[in-house]
C-alpha cells in the first residue's frame, strides 16, 4: 500500500482492499488536484466514477468487489450473482457486478454495474461481512426472481441447501418477510418437510417425476452411510428394500469423480444395497423408462405398491408381468 496516504486514510485503503472513494479520499486529507495528479501519473487507477484503486497494477478481485459497492454509495450491497459468488453458491465469478441500493436512492449507470432496488435494504444486507452483501437467505431469493421458470428458481433453492449455506426454516422466515414473491406456491412447496434432503435440481426431477407419481415409496435422501471411517451420501435411499438410487448431474458429478463414485456403488454393494444410477437425460426425458427400472428391483425385494402414471406407463407392465422386466 502507497506511504503518501496519512496513517488513517492508508488504514482505510488497507481495510477495503486497495480502493477509495473521492469523497473519501478528501475527507482523508487529499485535495482534488492530488487525487488527479496521481491519476495522471498514473500511481492511481480510476475503476467507476470517484472510486479509484490507489495502486498501479491489475486489480485483484477483491478490490474489483470492493470498487463496485463503493460506487453504489450509501447503504449498497453485492446482491444477485456477486453475493452468490461470495457465498460459494456459484462456482465462478459473475460477468457483471450486481449491486443493491435502497429503493429511496437512484446512481448513474456504470459499465459492468447491474444496480437492483431493494425497500427492505437494511433488513437484507450481511450484518458483519465486508465488503457489504446480501444474506445468503436473501440473495438466494433474489436469484430465484431472476429464474425464468419454477424449476430454475427452486434449482436456487436445492443448491444453497445441498451445499449447506443455509437451512429450510431459514429460508421459509427470509421468504415470510417479502410481500411479492414470484414462484411463492413453488418455492415453498419445495420447502416442505418431506422435500428435506431434497438438494439439487435432478433430485427435485426424481422425486416430482419419477417417485411420488409411480407411487415408489418415500426414500432418504442423502441418507448418510460410513465407509472406511468417512461419510457417503447416497442420494436416495430405499433402506428396507436395500435399494439406492444415484443421480449425476453434470455440475454435480464432473468425470474426475467418476471413482469416488464407483467406490461408493461397491461399498454400497458390499452392505447389500443394489444401486441404479441415472443422469439427468434420463430422469427428465424418460422419467417413466426409470420409475420401471427402479420398480423392477424393488418388486424382487418385496415392493409391491407401486401404480403407473397413466395407462401406456411402462410402470403397468410390470405390474401385469408381476415383477417380470418390462420390454
Amino acid at each position: 500500500m502507497p506511504h503518501e496516504l496519512p496513517q488513517r486514510l492508508r488504514e482505510l485503503a488497507q481495510f477495503q482492499h486497495g480502493i477509495l472513494t473521492r469523497d473519501q479520499a478528501q475527507q482523508g486529507g487529499l485535495t482534488k488536484d492530488v487525487i488527479r495528479s496521481r491519476v495522471r501519473q498514473e500511481r492511481w487507477q480510476r475503476m467507476h466514477a470517484g472510486v479509484y484503486a490507489v495502486f498501479s497494477g491489475e486489480p485483484g478481485r477483491t478490490a474489483v468487489l470492493w470498487a463496485a459497492v463503493l460506487r453504489a454509495g450509501p447503504g449498497a450491497m453485492l446482491s444477485h450473482h456477486t453475493a452468490a459468488e461470495l457465498a460459494g453458491l456459484t462456482d465462478a465469478p459473475s460477468t457483471s457486478m450486481h449491486v443493491t441500493i435502497p429503493a429511496s436512492r437512484r446512481i448513474a449507470g456504470s459499465p459492468g454495474l447491474v444496480v437492483h432496488l431493494s425497500s427492505r435494504a437494511d433488513q437484507i444486507r450481511h450484518p458483519a461481512l465486508a465488503p457489504a452483501r446480501t444474506r445468503i437467505e436473501d440473495t438466494v431469493l433474489d436469484l430465484t426472481q431472476l429464474a425464468t421458470t419454477a424449476e430454475a428458481a427452486y434449482d436456487w433453492m436445492t443448491r444453497a441447501l445441498g451445499r449447506r449455506l443455509t437451512t429450510q426454516p431459514r429460508l421459509r422466515a427470509a421468504m415470510a418477510l417479502r410481500h411479492r414473491l414470484r414462484w411463492r406456491r413453488d418455492l415453498t412447496g419445495a420447502l416442505a418437510a418431506d422435500w428435506a434432503g431434497v438438494h439439487s435440481g435432478l433430485e427435485y426431477r426424481y422425486l416430482r417425476d419419477v417417485e411420488r407419481p409411480h407411487a415408489l415409496p418415500p426414500g432418504t435422501r442423502q441418507a448418510l452411510a460410513r465407509h472406511a471411517g468417512r461419510n457417503e451420501y447416497r442420494d436416495v435411499l430405499y433402506e428396507e428394500y436395500g435399494v439406492a438410487v444415484e443421480l449425476d448431474g453434470r455440475a454435480a458429478h464432473p468425470g474426475d469423480t467418476r471413482w469416488r463414485d464407483i467406490r461408493r456403488d461397491n461399498s454400497a454393494a458390499a452392505d447389500g444395497i443394489v444401486t441404479l444410477r441415472y443422469g439427468w437425460i434420463d430422469v427428465s426425458q424418460r422419467p417413466c423408462w426409470v420409475a420401471a427400472q427402479v420398480a423392477q428391483v424393488l418388486v424382487r425385494r418385496g415392493y409391491s405398491g407401486f401404480r403407473p402414471c397413466a395407462p401406456d406407463c411402462p410402470v403397468a407392465l410390470i405390474r401385469m408381468s408381476r415383477g417380470r422386466p418390462a420390454r
